[in-house]
C-alpha cells in the first residue's frame, strides 16, 4: 500500500508544470498518512455489512440497524474538538497515535460483543472506533493538505482520499467473504424453525464479525508502529497555536463548508448503508451478491476520485463540486420513480459523483485559515454527525412508506445542498482551477 501511494505521489509531481503536487521530502510521510485513509475507509464501510448481519444475528429492524450510523458518527462528532486540542499540543503524528490505539479497542471490543449479543455492546465498540478516526480525519486531512503549495491543497487531498476509495471499494467485497454466513432465512422459514434453532442461528451470525475485527485491529496496531517509526516533515509541528473556537464560527466559508459536509456525510453514508437492502428489495438478490453490488459502485467511488485529481488541473474544484452534486442529485431522483436494475445502476452511480466531495468541502473550507486550520478541521470532522441522522431517518421512511426507494428522498437534499456550496465558493471566491 505504501509503495502504491509514492508511486501515485510521483506521477502527480511529475504531471504538474506548475509546481510539485507534493513538496520535496514529504512523499514518504504522504505515502504514510495516505496509507491511514485506506485503513478507516475499511471501518467505514464495513459498517454497510454490519447492518445486514446485525438484522440477521440480532433480530433488527432497518430503522434499528441504522444506529450502527448514528452510534459510529456520534463518536466522530463528540471527539472532533477533542481531537483538535490533542493535536495541538502533541502535533500530527501524537494525534495520528492515539487515534489508532482508539481503532483498535474498539475493534477488539468486538470479541466479547459477538460472545454476549449485546447490540448496545456492539455500538460501544463502534464509538470507539470512530472516536479513533476523529483524530485520524482531524490530523491527516488537514496535514496532507499542508503537505505542498495551497493551490494543489484539493488536488492533493483528492489524491490521498483516492486511497480512501479503494479501501472503500474493498470493504464490501471483504466484508461479504469473511462476515456474511451465506445461510439466508426468509421470516416464513424462521417461522417455522424451533427456538433452540432459531437461537443458534443468530448466535452463529453474531460470532461471525469476531475474527475479522481481530485482524482489522492487528493491521492497525501493525500501522501505529510505521507511524511512530517514520519522521514526518516540520509542517507537521509548525501550527501550534491554541485558537478559539468562537472566532472560527463566525467565518462564513468555513461555516458553509460545515454544513455542506454534514449534508454530504449523511447523504453518503445513507446511500451505502441501505444500498444492499436497496439492491434486494429491487431484484431479489442474496446478500452476498449485493454486497458484490455495492463493492462495484464503491470502485466508481474510488475512479472517481483519481479521476477527480486529474481534472482539477484542469477544471475549478468548487465548478466540479456543483456538477457533481447535480448529477448526484438527478440520480437519486432516477432511483426513486425507476424500477429495478435501473434504479440499481441509478444508485450505484451515485458513487462516481461523490468522490470528490469530502476532500473538495474539506480544503475550500480550510483555506486561508493558517493557524487556526487544526481547530477548524476538528469543526470540519465534526459535521461527519450527519452520518449518524440520516440513516436513521431513510431508514423510518422507509418503513413508514413501505418503499426503501423512496428514503432516497435524503440523499437528494444532501447532494443539492452540497452543489449549492460549490456554487457559493466558485461564484465569490474561486473562479480559476485551484
Amino acid at each position: 500500500m505504501t509503495l502504491a501511494v509514492i508511486a501515485a505521489a510521483r506521477r502527480g509531481a511529475a504531471q504538474d508544470t506548475s509546481g510539485p503536487l507534493i513538496s520535496q521530502g514529504y512523499r514518504l510521510a504522504f505515502a504514510v498518512v495516505t496509507s491511514l485513509f485506506f485503513m478507516w475507509a475499511i471501518a467505514n464501510n464495513f459498517n454497510d455489512i454490519l447492518i445486514r448481519q446485525f438484522q440477521n444475528a440480532l433480530d433488527l429492524s432497518r430503522t434499528q440497524s441504522g444506529l450502527v450510523q448514528t452510534a459510529f458518527y456520534f463518536g466522530y462528532f463528540t471527539f472532533a474538538l477533542p481531537a483538535g486540542w490533542t493535536i495541538s499540543r502533541l502535533g500530527y503524528k501524537g494525534g495520528i497515535l492515539v487515534g489508532l490505539v482508539l481503532y483498535a479497542a474498539g475493534a477488539l471490543l468486538f470479541y466479547p460483543a459477538a460472545g454476549v449479543r449485546s447490540f448496545g455492546f456492539f455500538l460501544i465498540a463502534l464509538y470507539i472506533i470512530a472516536a479513533g478516526l476523529a483524530f485520524l480525519e482531524t490530523a491527516a486531512n488537514p496535514l496532507i493538505a499542508a503537505m505542498g503549495s495551497d493551490a494543489h491543497a484539493a488536488q492533493r487531498l483528492n489524491l490521498a482520499q483516492s486511497f480512501n476509495g479503494l479501501g472503500g471499494f474493498l470493504a464490501p467485497f471483504i466484508g461479504s467473504a469473511v462476515i456474511f454466513s451465506g445461510v439466508e432465512h426468509s421470516k416464513a422459514a424462521i417461522a417455522d424453525m424451533s427456538a433452540a434453532q432459531i437461537a443458534s442461528y443468530r448466535a452463529a451470525e453474531s460470532l461471525a464479525v469476531r475474527q475479522p475485527y481481530l485482524g482489522l485491529a492487528a493491521v492497525v496496531l501493525c500501522l501505529g508502529l510505521l507511524v511512530a517509526l517514520t519522521r514526518f516533515p516540520a509542517i507537521a509541528e509548525r501550527d501550534t497555536a491554541t485558537v478559539s473556537t468562537t472566532a472560527l464560527w463566525r467565518n462564513p466559508r468555513l461555516m458553509k463548508a460545515v454544513i455542506a459536509e454534514f449534508f454530504y456525510v449523511g447523504a453518503q453514508v445513507t446511500v451505502w448503508s441501505y444500498f444492499i437492502n436497496f439492491t434486494q428489495d429491487l431484484s431479489g438478490a442474496g446478500e452476498r451478491l449485493a454486497a458484490w453490488c455495492l463493492g462495484l459502485s464503491q470502485m466508481g467511488f474510488m475512479l472517481g476520485r483519481f479521476a477527480g485529481t486529474g481534472l482539477m488541473a484542469f477544471v475549478a474544484p468548487a465548478r466540479m463540486l456543483t456538477v457533481y452534486g447535480l448529477i448526484a442529485a438527478l440520480l437519486c431522483g432516477v432511483a426513486i420513480i425507476a424500477h429495478g436494475i435501473v434504479a440499481i445502476v441509478a444508485l450505484g452511480l451515485t458513487s462516481v459523483f461523490m468522490s470528490i466531495m469530502f476532500p473538495t468541502i474539506f480544503t475550500r473550507g480550510l483555506k486561508g485559515l493558517g493557524e487556526r486550520t487544526k481547530m477548524a478541521a476538528s469543526l470540519l470532522v465534526m459535521a461527519i454527525i450527519g452520518g449518524a441522522l440520516f440513516p436513521p431517518l431513510a431508514g423510518l421512511i422507509s418503513q413508514t412508506s413501505g418503499s426503501i426507494q423512496f428514503a432516497m428522498i435524503v440523499p437528494l437534499v444532501g447532494f443539492l445542498v452540497v452543489a449549492e456550496f460549490g456554487q457559493y465558493i466558485f461564484r465569490r471566491q474561486e473562479g480559476n482551477p485551484a
